[in-house]
């Protein structure tokens, strides 16, 4: 595997001064008197720091579907023409859109935040019969001028829809539909609103009997009506056989290809492994992550061609990372650990009129379950593993570390080793983490010389090349630790601290950058933790942390159950200051296991 390294490179710059002689004609004369003082100068303005010049408060929440409130309120956008938001609620029996009215909103923070459910929703309740397809779930929503976009998908093996709506004040009216990919995932609207983008997951069935392929749709819109419009749909068929060449460029292929699941035998080509999961885009491409495969796709909308970019792995060797699910902070480097990036969310922004992608470094594993009766069915079919909850597992790449082989003697032995029931993670400090079995047995002997962990703990900022220029490093953890002590690396539904490091650690997931003033910031959503990260990424290449904010009660213990705050930070959106109902900058989050969306005031601060 190639690995991508960011390099640094220090610039300096020296002054030269250039002195000139003279000949002297006589002795200096005694100096002059000191004259009068001249009359002081008005006041400057007060400066501001340029990394540290702004701050978060809450001003908002409302909880969607309160009786049942997960994946509520995964998705949300702005509408800046009618100052209303909009939020997914995939809990309803029906899916909805929750229309929010901005005017609403109070010009201060609460006192009481995680109580706070001052914001109240009109419920626009979407098609799901459409072209002689039952649609099963909304997944995402864009917004551009009058335009809604809605992304629907339909059961494994028929492509989805998206649904167009004409917004109005606090409602809107059905349009029509476009076909787009198998399981469209996310939409998006080109700046100019002459484009509609989806990425088309397309994941397989439980038992990979039906494994559609990933693709990106690209909806060009018409004046005349959505009739006029035209569409392209495009696969990734060309890359067919290039597997091994991606691969060497720092990509990730983990699929059951060879074996037979449930009578089927499997052979999967890159067109269906490759899963679109997100997308940013200019007027002229669209950047689009690959999150299974650590890639990205560069569609270049003038031609709709697809150039595929892998990511490489970060090398935890540098940074310090928490692999101990042991309740406390435990902190190590270990040379032989890659992380793999896996982003979920991408954002781009303009520095030196250069485009740069910024990522949240989620991870993701690949695990598949499909019905049989008991155990022994299980085994007959092909499977894996067996639950009695879940079913038959058809296919993971995840494993604990100390599951796996390693050469005998070897450091990897000692620091993961077959680490027995009993928890000795002072022993074995990466015993437990999870890694992915497809990548680190470089010479197929059955033993593994590295360990490769899902997502990076981190944000990434790449050029235009997708080579990395910033990455947030460990401050992730270090600053959540710093923070919350033992009760860091927490998960997303209950309080028990130091439960996600050996998984994936906080989880970035949710992202979105903004302007303010002549600042760019890049805002992180934590989905375990469900704090938010604040960086000015203002130079790519001097990026620095600004603020962590965070609305939860970490009293161990408590549940979502107990309404402890905003869980899961899915999706986020910026809204400008010249398009806030406030006057302020707003930071629109969604909260997809405590259902809830949540609004913050940005302020510039001395």
């Amino acid at each position: 595997m190639k690995t991508i390294k960011t390099k640094y490179t220090l610039l300096a710059s020296c002054l030269i001064i250039a002195l000139s002689g003279c000949a002297l004609e006589g002795d200096d004369g005694d100096a002059g008197a000191t004259g009068a003082q001249g009359p002081q100068g008005p006041a400057g303005e007060d400066g501001q720091n340029a990394a540290n010049g702004i701050s978060l408060s809450l001003v908002a929440r409302t909880v969607l579907n309160p009786e049942d409130p997960e994946g509520a309120a995964e998705i949300v956008q702005y509408d800046t023409a009618r100052q209303q938001f909009l939020a997914i609620n995939s809990a309803a029996a029906t899916p909805t859109v929750e229309i929010i009215d901005a005017a609403e909103l109070p010009a201060t923070a609460s006192d009481t935040p995680l109580t706070l459910d001052n914001l109240t929703s009109t419920a626009l309740t979407l098609e799901t019969d459409v072209n002689g397809k039952t649609l099963q779930g909304a997944n995402s929503i864009a917004i551009h001028g009058d335009w809604l976009a809605v992304a629907m998908e339909a059961d494994h093996g028929v492509r989805g829809e998206i649904l167009f709506y004409e917004l109005a004040q606090g409602t809107a009216t059905y349009s029509g539909s476009i076909e787009a990919g198998f399981l469209p995932d996310m939409v998006t609207f080109t700046p100019d609103g002459t484009r509609v983008l989806v990425a088309n997951e397309g994941e397989p069935n439980g038992d990979y009997s039906v494994d559609p392929e990933g693709s990106i749709t690209v909806i060009t819109l018409a004046d005349s009506g959505l009739e006029d419009a035209t569409v392209a749909q495009l696969d990734f068929q060309a890359f067919n056989g290039q597997q091994a060449d991606l691969a060497a460029l720092g990509m990730h292929f983990p699929n059951p290809s060879g074996r037979t699941i449930n009578g089927n035998l499997i052979e999967t080509t890159v067109a269906q492994d490759l899963e679109p999961e997100y997308i940013t885009a200019t007027n002229d491409r669209a950047y689009v992550t690959l999150q299974e495969n650590n890639g990205l796709a560069v569609v270049d909308l003038s031609d709709n061609s697809i150039e595929i970019v892998g990511l490489g792995f970060k090398d935890w060797g540098s940074y310090q990372i928490d692999t101990m699910e042991d309740g406390t902070v435990s902190f190590g480097q270990y040379d032989n650990l890659k992380g793999v990036y896996m982003p979920d969310s991408i954002a781009h922004y303009q520095w030196n009129n250069a485009t740069f992608l910024v990522t949240a470094n989620e991870g993701d594993a690949r695990e598949y379950f499909f019905d049989v009766a008991d155990e022994a069915a299980c085994t007959a079919a092909g499977g894996e593993d067996y639950d009695s909850d879940d079913g038959c597992l058809a296919y993971t790449d995840e494993a604990q570390a100390r599951d796996l082989d390693y050469a005998a003697g070897s450091e990897l032995e000692t620091l993961a080793g077959d680490d027995p029931e009993d928890v000795n993670f002072t022993a074995f400090p990466l015993g437990r983490l999870t890694v992915t079995k497809a990548l680190g047995d470089t010479d197929n002997n059955g033993e593994y010389e590295t360990l490769y962990a899902y997502g990076s703990r981190s944000f990434t900022i790449w050029d235009q090349n997708g080579l990395p220029v910033f990455d947030s490093g460990d401050d992730f953890e270090r600053i959540t630790a710093s923070v919350h002590g033992d009760a860091f690396n927490n998960n997303d539904d209950e309080n028990e601290g130091d439960s996600r490091s050996s998984n994936k650690g906080p989880e970035p997931e949710a992202l979105t950058v903004g302007q303010i003033g002549s600042r760019t910031y890049a805002f992180i959503g934590l989905e375990r933790m469900g704090g938010i990260m604040v960086y000015d990424v203002t130079n790519p290449y001097n990026a620095q942390f600004v603020d962590y904010v965070i609305n939860r009660d970490l009293t161990d213990g408590l549940s979502v159950d107990d309404g402890i705050g905003d869980l899961a930070p899915e999706g986020m959106v910026f809204v400008p200051a010249a398009d806030s109902a406030t006057g302020k900058p707003l930071l629109v989050v969604g909260n997809e296991v405590s259902g809830s969306v949540s609004i913050w005031q940005i302020s510039s601060v001395d």
